[in-house]
């Protein structure tokens, strides 16, 4: 029987790797209306920042990696705006598979709700326990539920932020930017964005992980 994504499958072990705890989501039904499969977070170990989304989307679901359609191409204009390579970076969601609704030929994007939110969040922490970021950045109001459990308003906690008790940093999704029709406000918020995750890095460079205390 196929793992919940809200625990270990019973007679399962505790996952002690990323990839043994990717096997098991890869083997989770999903908990959301849609999604044909897990997408699983991609980068480095021990990252100087994770970054947290909210659910795959389309092009995510299709092409089996997190951020490459839209909201992941202005994700990357805005890392290296901040001088950040994606390469140096975790990425991952919130909600591992895509919700989505079908409408004719297109798949249009459903927002998670909180139960659903709450049943992939064992995944989420567990991921970022063994990735050891130093920085987690939420991106948006589900991946802030997601890291705390509490739903949060971004633009009234937007900055730093411990979430699940861990040093955190609290910022808008990118297609919010997308959605946005006024191009000056546009511009303002895009560089808002990147001055965020420039302060996240910035602040991330004076964490210590557990790795480097020799845990």
């Amino acid at each position: 029987m196929p793992a919940r994504a809200d625990r270990v499958p019973a007679g399962a072990e505790e996952p002690k790797s990323l990839a043994a705890l990717n096997r098991l989501m890869m083997a989770a039904p999903p908990m959301v209306k849609g999604g044909t499969r897990a997408i699983l977070g991609e980068g480095p170990q021990h990252p100087p920042l994770a970054l947290v989304g909210e659910q795959p989307g389309d092009q995510e679901d299709l092409t089996g990696h997190p951020f490459v359609g839209p909201a992941g191409k202005l994700l990357d204009r805005a890392l290296a705006d901040a001088g950040i390579a994606r390469s140096q970076v975790y990425v991952t969601n919130a909600v591992k598979h895509f919700k989505f609704e079908q409408r004719g030929k297109r798949r249009l994007h459903s927002k998670p709700n909180v139960g659903e939110v709450k049943h992939y969040r064992w995944w989420l922490e567990k991921e970022l326990d063994l990735v050891k970021p130093r920085m987690t950045v939420a991106l948006g109001a589900t991946a802030v539920l997601a890291l705390t459990g509490r739903a949060l308003t971004v633009m009234k906690n937007r900055g730093p932020a411990l979430l699940d008790g861990k040093p955190g940093y609290i910022t808008v999704h990118p297609s919010f930017l997308l959605r946005m029709r006024d191009d000056a406000q546009r511009r303002q918020a895009y560089l808002a964005f990147v001055a965020d995750l420039n302060a996240a890095l910035t602040l991330a460079r004076h964490q210590k992980t557990g790795t480097d205390q020799g845990d």
